[in-house]
């Protein structure tokens, strides 16, 4: 990812701390950072912030095979060809390869990566003052990838606090079976689950919730999407399959 020079230089920065700018454009950061102070102190806050989240992602080497096939995809390395033998061989190989575990892992961790980057832009976008700036004593700010079983992120969400509000932004573009709709659930610990509203599968959306509701949100607590009728769930529970679940995560 690139960025301008005139970027926001908060969503920079959070861009910065998740590793997601290009050489260029990090150099140019970390140029202009040692020449201005504010710079240097919104570039180790951002850094700070995420450093936590990325303790939770060990790092998963891919196979050799894998950087082989995709060097061969590219065209870097010459194609073979097989005889009848030799075709059965890379076919075994290639299922092999199709459902390595640690392959799709390391995909899934991309995907978490991505997911972290929107909850960065919903973090900058729902600190913006309205007019003048304030320095909140705590962060009210907390986060969660939502993710399929095997890993692979489908949206992000960000809770505040203050305003009671949940965006939610997708990390993919989720397939959803026409005449069906995604509904957005909370299930704090030893709860049933408690609705938090319908929510567009492509698009970012904002849910607010009721003071009731967002008092039950905390680190112990889980984010759901299920897939529900048009309106949502009809009985106040999930009623279709639950496509995607995280954990919530303090975002400081």
């Amino acid at each position: 990812m690139s960025t301008p020079a005139d970027h926001d230089p908060e969503l920079h920065c959070a861009e910065y701390a998740l590793g997601v700018l290009d050489a260029a454009a990090r150099l140019a950061l970390e140029q202009a950072a040692r020449a201005d102070a504010d710079l240097a102190a919104t570039l180790a806050r951002w850094e700070q912030r995420f450093a936590p989240l990325a303790e939770d992602l060990a790092p998963i080497a891919a196979p050799a095979r894998v950087w082989t096939r995709i060097e061969r995809d590219l065209g870097f390395l010459p194609a073979r060809q097989p005889g009848a033998a030799g075709a059965r061989a890379a076919s075994a190989a290639a299922s092999g390869w199709w459902n390595d575990l640690r392959l799709w892992r390391f995909v899934g961790i991309g995907a978490s990566v991505a997911a972290l980057a929107l909850a960065a832009v919903n973090l900058v976008w729902m600190q913006r003052p309205t007019g003048t700036t304030v320095v909140a004593s705590a962060n009210p700010y907390m986060v969660a990838t939502l993710a399929r079983p095997d890993g692979v992120a489908h949206w992000t969400a960000t809770f505040d606090q203050r305003r009671r509000d949940i965006v939610v932004v997708p990390a993919v573009k989720p397939t959803i079976e026409a005449g069906r709709a995604t509904e957005l659930w909370l299930i704090p610990p030893g709860e049933k689950p408690v609705p938090l509203g319908v929510f567009p599968a492509d698009a970012p959306a904002t849910l607010t919730l009721t003071a009731d509701v967002a008092a039950r949100v905390s680190a112990r607590a889980v984010l759901a999407v299920s897939i529900e009728p048009p309106g949502g769930s009809p009985t106040g529970q999930p009623t279709g399959p639950v496509v995607a679940t995280g954990p919530m995560k303090g975002a400081v």
